[in-house]
């Protein structure tokens, strides 16, 4: 009945709600159950189990957690804007108090990027949220480059986070527009569309990106000819097929830890289990259609069309998506004649979590 994850639960005093968090449209919100009232509810009514159900919390943020002690929740939250404070939430409410201003020192010495929201069509005619964060300064009669991002995972949300790694007012700070589809296989949007991507990479979500792309092309802001491609993980994965068939979409593409060669991933990889769930199988599993269908689409078989420059970025210990895909990558590159610059850590894993070296990946 309920068509979102829930984590995070908390009980009341009383046991007579339940809260927790889930995903609603390219955000976290807390959710609050009665279950008192709950528990005369017909298990096949599902219009009074949803009307038991409250969404307690909206807005552009990300709760990211909830403790729950003396009727007070606590929670901490954050934006695309602003890093992690806590805050007490009004059960009666739902005002949110801000209780810790831990960064604000640093705000009030920089501009902020402007975080906007696009619903676009998709080819299957519907409607994807897409975040677009706009320059500090913005100003719509002027022209920006942009950049598509492309969300690893592949199934986490493209949220209101606020990250170290991939942080959009960094980048938009650099004079980019930045555009963050939530295309197809993120959890908020209803089941369907989360488990759609599992057995599919290559199908729909990367049409999603596409047409993410060209919706941004259009608007009077954008300069449409100069428009890169950033993603690691899943997203790398997505990078290194886009540049295979991007039809001169892309001017220059960054993929870090991505998957290039599927077969090689998947004989190469720590994470099995999730392999034979979202590839479908192996890949010697020639009865199997989706598995097929899924190594059909390895980046790699499309490598014969790179034409657009191209960086590839990996950690050495990575034993998810193990650097020698990045090395494949970077060597075809190299073997084709596309202008091409490779990026190692000896130190890092599928992550980039030491500061030094995060410095110069965000560089």
């Amino acid at each position: 009945f309920f068509d979102q994850n829930a984590y995070h639960y908390q009980w009341s005093s009383d046991d007579k709600h339940l809260y927790f968090l889930s995903e609603i449209r390219g955000t976290k919100q807390i959710y609050r159950i009665n279950i008192e009232e709950l528990l005369d509810v017909n298990s096949s009514d599902k219009d009074k189990f949803i009307a038991h159900t409250k969404q307690l919390t909206d807005g552009l943020h990300d709760i990211t957690d909830i403790k729950l002690r003396n009727n007070t929740l606590i929670a901490t939250k954050m934006s695309m804007a602003y890093a992690t404070e806590i805050y007490k939430i009004d059960l009666n409410t739902a005002e949110n108090i801000q209780l810790t201003y831990t960064n604000k020192n640093i705000y009030e010495k920089v501009k902020l990027a402007t975080i906007r929201k696009h619903w676009v069509k998709t080819v299957d005619n519907k409607q994807m949220l897409v975040w677009h964060i706009l320059p500090p300064d913005f100003d719509s009669t002027k022209k920006y480059p942009a950049i598509l991002y492309c969300q690893g995972g592949p199934q986490s949300m493209v949220s209101q986070f606020f990250s170290y790694r991939w942080n959009f007012q960094l980048m938009a700070a650099n004079g980019y527009i930045v555009v963050a589809p939530n295309r197809r296989g993120l959890p908020g949007f209803g089941h369907e569309w989360n488990a759609q991507i599992s057995g599919d990479y290559g199908g729909l979500n990367m049409k999603d990106y596409l047409s993410a792309t060209d919706h941004a092309k259009k608007l009077p802001y954008v300069d449409a000819e100069n428009f890169g491609c950033v993603g690691a993980s899943y997203g790398g994965f997505s990078v290194y097929w886009l540049a295979g068939n991007h039809q001169k979409r892309f001017k220059a593409f960054i993929a870090h830890c991505g998957m290039f060669n599927l077969e090689s991933q998947y004989a190469g990889t720590e994470e099995v289990f999730f392999t034979n769930y979202d590839l479908g199988g192996p890949f010697w599993d020639k009865n199997n259609k989706i598995a097929q269908r899924s190594y059909a689409n390895s980046p790699h078989r499309f490598v014969q069309n790179w034409d657009t420059p191209i960086m590839v970025i990996s950690g050495k210990n990575d034993f998810r998506i193990p650097y020698t895909e990045t090395l494949q990558a970077f060597n075809s590159a190299q073997l084709l004649g596309i202008p091409s610059k490779l990026l190692i850590f000896p130190d890092e894993s599928h992550f980039v979590l030491k500061p030094q070296n995060s410095i110069l990946w965000q560089r």
